[in-house]
């Protein structure tokens, strides 16, 4: 707790100090990977509990009282975090070994390339990540004050917040897609069939569903069923770290919430960012900017 407003500063990227020192982050960016692993890859509030709860429903069909025991944190926990080096021996063998990263690719790539580890890459709406991170901000003990949305909102667009600016991360996560034994998904996909999106992740990561195995775990990563889980929905964390008075972890779990808080000036303004950061992409992506 003593280093809750700490910010660590590792290879030009800042993170909180709460759980990531830089003995834990040369770990994350010496990590060696098996061949097994699955690492999921986000950048800050896209919907990374989410993903790790279908990840670990996925590989746990057959268990699905698990996920009512142990925190998503617990299940598929971040390479970057301090308490990885510790619970790396108790990850099950027998399974594939479940890894989460908000760290860019550069930090990484040498060691994935170098094996056959699956990487899911989880984009959303730039502008619902903005919002999002925003609120958490708020609540959140071990981050920085912001006075105003208009505050964080050039911070954003500036990539001067944890983890960097969100145009670089999806970039350089992309640029080497090809080197990758990779599957990109989006918050969007999920939102709007998700039926269909964990049926094509399942088929990347090699795990046959059946049919009622495919709805169970729509169901149980559901907004509506996680937002009720104490495992789920982060309630456990103390509010020294969380101050739950001041918002809630899973806040609306929607597409498009961006509209309730943009000005027309900030959405011009940030357009004319996404076109000169990310208008030569060939991706296409399932978000509209207006």
């Amino acid at each position: 707790m003593a280093r809750i407003e700490v910010t660590e500063v590792f290879e030009g990227i800042s993170v909180p100090g709460n759980m990531h020192t830089q003995e834990s982050l040369r770990a994350a960016a010496n990590f060696q990977f098996q061949d097994t692993d699955v690492l999921l890859v986000t950048f800050p509030k896209s919907g990374t509990t989410w993903m790790q709860q279908i990840l670990s429903l996925i590989f746990n069909k057959d268990d699905l009282q698990t996920i009512q025991s142990i925190p998503t944190w617990a299940r598929v926990p971040w390479l970057e975090h301090t308490y990885l080096l510790d619970n790396l021996t108790q990850i099950e063998t027998s399974k594939p070994r479940l890894f989460t990263t908000h760290l860019p690719a550069r930090l990484l790539i040498h060691n994935l390339k170098n094996s056959k580890a699956r990487v899911v890459y989880l984009a959303r709406n730039p502008k619902d990540v903005l919002v999002s991170f925003y609120h958490f901000h708020k609540f959140a003990k071990f981050l920085p004050d912001f006075n105003s949305f208009e505050d964080f909102f050039g911070h954003f667009l500036e990539g001067k917040v944890n983890f960097g600016s969100w145009f670089s991360h999806i970039k350089d996560w992309l640029s080497v897609q090809q080197e990758l034994n990779f599957f990109l998904i989006t918050y969007e996909d999920l939102s709007q069939d998700p039926l269909q999106a964990v049926q094509s992740l399942s088929d990347f990561l090699g795990q046959q569903l059946e049919p009622k195995e495919l709805e169970n775990i729509v169901h149980y990563s559901s907004f509506s069923f996680m937002s009720q889980n104490d495992m789920l929905n982060y309630s456990l964390v103390p509010p020294e770290v969380l101050d739950h008075s001041m918002g809630k972890f899973m806040r609306k779990g929607v597409a498009g919430n961006w509209k309730e808080y943009f000005s027309p000036e900030q959405n011009a303004r940030f357009n004319d960012v996404y076109q000169a950061e990310l208008g030569d992409l060939t991706v296409k992506f399932p978000w509209a900017l207006d």
